[in-house]
């Protein structure tokens, strides 16, 4: 990475040229930790960039740098921000927290009234999310849409997920209502007290969670699998 400066700003039209980049990275990194994603086409992403519902991080000489994108759910209720993705280079620079800052912000000024949901197994994310707002909660506090779910089936988590009715995961899910919600200062201080707490509770889950997993496949689940499910539990 150079010194180049990054901004982060609303997609627009002239944008859509990255689009096959975009999903290209969305699926290598993917792949490369283990992980399954709701898979998007580039067309897709580019319907997102023309609706001004999406935001992407650029270098100032035009390179691309990062995205993520606005889903709603449930007739407008629910509002994701999704593909969260930033190129390899400029991975670990906060880029990251700035893509989801500007797409929060994004996401209440277009759905004011929406509950703003994500789900992640990441302590980073989590820790991005709840200076934002964002407060941990259950299943059944998010979209109960059909779509939303079925999204979960590319991930090679989807058997655990189904296992558990689709009441609980390996992701922790995480919500921002604007009706009723703490202030971000107190939800980042009580992530800054609990961490080291939903980190244990994050593991101990995992492992509960695996080894029902396995009892239920009779001890099949091979052993590439679980590692692919341990290696992606904890990475951003």
């Amino acid at each position: 990475m150079d010194n180049q400066q990054i901004i982060v700003r609303v997609a627009t039209p002239a944008d859509q040229h990255f689009a096959t980049t975009i999903t290209d990275e969305m699926e290598s990194s993917a792949k490369a930790r283990g992980t399954g994603i709701a898979k998007r086409s580039p067309d897709y992403v580019a319907q997102k960039m023309l609706e001004g519902k999406a935001v992407i991080a650029v270098t100032t000489d035009g390179t691309w740098v990062g995205f993520c994108y606005i889903e709603t759910w449930s007739h407008g209720q629910y509002v994701a921000n999704s593909g969260l993705i930033v190129a390899p280079a400029f991975r670990k620079s906060g880029v990251a927290k700035s893509i989801k800052k500007k797409v929060f912000e994004l996401s209440r000024r277009l759905y004011p009234e929406a509950k703003i949901f994500g789900l992640t197994t990441g302590l980073a994310v989590m820790k991005i999310n709840s200076e934002l707002g964002y407060e941990p909660v259950t299943y059944s506090e998010l979209t109960q849409d059909e779509a939303f779910w079925a999204g979960c089936k590319s991930c090679v988590n989807y058997d655990i997920l189904m296992s558990k009715d689709r009441k609980n995961c390996l992701c922790t899910g995480m919500l921002y209502d604007p009706a009723d919600h703490y202030e971000p200062k107190e939800t980042e201080a009580h992530f800054k007290q609990k961490s080291k707490v939903y980190e244990r509770l994050m593991r101990l889950k995992q492992s509960r969670f695996l080894s029902r997993l396995r009892k239920k496949q009779g001890g099949s689940t091979t052993q590439s699998k679980l590692k692919a499910i341990f290696a992606s539990f904890f990475n951003f």
